[in-house]
């Protein structure tokens, strides 16, 4: 096993591939992703593929169009084995209450600022965007075209071939500590080993926080489980990803055919639940009726690992020196891996950063918290 690195990426998700991708593609050697289990097991792996960019905060919203121009070239960039099945059908956000529709339409005033197609809809235009769609409660909506689906085993797999091929090592092994040196990183220790290193990324998904405190640091996130069903491929019946964020589900059909559905919990649950099923089955099945004949082929959960404003911390930590941090995502981490990867690059080779965005962890000091409305 190499004994030294430029730097030691912790997590073989789609966010750590993607740095380690974009950071050898600027000529950096001796780059060392660490995934104790197999690429995609934790969040990436169990995501709901969606990627869209109807958000709420400017920061969201420049992460996620540049995360889609990227999705939209990704075969080519990446130079990938498989298509990553990108589906561009839109996201079909359902407003069931005037406040909500007003906060789609304050949304929709920033993504305009960002060039994002959006528009606001009316029930009828909502039933002729989703034929299926059961209208009852609903008074209006927000679709943009080009949101969709992409394929996370497939995407975080392409970053993990692209970097290999500029040279990036993959080693199967555990994080067990993190050594400093007064407020330096100075290595990693491992199950296989120890790994001299000045520069360590956390990009650990739900087990960041366990990662902070390897340097002492009480990182400001949470991890939550979330549950999400597939069902058996059928053929092509719903083109949007179709969304609430009031009644907490989406659901959307992949190109392959099946359907892929989830739900914030109502309450603390650790694993998969039966009442999950029976709430998502019976919520989906009135506004999708359709759906009720479909069969369930499997269900599973993960974790949302939350900062405190629904946003990433993407930054080098002010306290220990060496130690960067790509967290937080509640829950969207797969769609906007592509800019953060290029972004966690920036600052770890002290550029200049491509986007006018702060994600640095000073922030909630700071109080300069802006907190995203647009989640589920």
């Amino acid at each position: 096993m190499m004994n030294k690195a430029y730097v030691v990426i912790i997590g073989g998700g789609v966010t750590g591939c993607s740095i380690a991708y974009n950071l050898a593609k600027k000529g950096i050697k001796d780059i060392i992703v660490l995934e104790r289990k197999y690429l995609s097991y934790g969040a990436t792996g169990r995501c709901g593929a969606g990627i869209r960019q109807q958000w709420g905060t400017h920061q969201n919203c420049i992460l996620s169009t540049e995360s889609i121009k990227i999705f939209e070239n990704m075969n080519e960039i990446l130079q990938t084995k498989r298509d990553i099945e990108l589906k561009q059908k839109g996201y079909l956000l359902l407003a069931y209450s005037e406040k909500e529709l007003k906060q789609f339409k304050k949304n929709i005033e920033i993504q305009h600022e960002h060039n994002i197609p959006s528009t606001l809809v009316t029930p009828e235009e909502a039933k002729e965007i989703v034929p299926m769609l059961n209208t009852e409660n609903i008074i209006g909506g927000a679709f943009c075209p080009t949101d969709g689906h992409a394929n996370p085993f497939l995407v975080n797999q392409a970053y993990a071939d692209a970097a290999k091929r500029l040279g990036v090592k993959f080693i199967k092994a555990e994080a067990l500590g993190i050594k400093k040196k007064e407020s330096k990183i100075i290595g990693v220790e491992t199950n296989k080993g120890f790994i001299e290193t000045t520069r360590v990324v956390n990009a650990a998904g739900s087990w960041s926080k366990e990662i902070g405190s390897m340097v002492g640091i009480d990182l400001p996130v949470y991890s939550e489980v979330h549950e999400i069903l597939a069902t058996e491929p059928v053929k092509p019946i719903l083109n949007p990803m179709v969304m609430s964020f009031s009644h907490n589900f989406y659901c959307q059909q992949t190109p392959h055919g099946s359907f892929i559905m989830g739900m914030s919990p109502i309450e603390k649950v650790k694993d998969v639940s039966w009442q999950f099923l029976e709430r998502m089955t019976k919520k989906i099945s009135t506004l999708l009726p359709p759906t009720k004949n479909l069969r369930i082929v499997r269900q599973w959960s993960g974790y949302y690992n939350i900062s405190p404003d629904k946003q990433p911390i993407v930054c080098e930590s002010e306290e220990i020196e060496g130690f960067y941090m790509a967290i937080g995502f509640s829950g969207h981490g797969f769609m906007l891996s592509p800019a953060v990867g290029i972004l966690m690059s920036n600052i770890i080779l002290k550029e200049k950063l491509q986007w006018d965005v702060t994600l640095d962890i000073g922030r909630f000091k700071r109080k300069e918290i802006i907190e995203e409305p647009s989640v589920v």
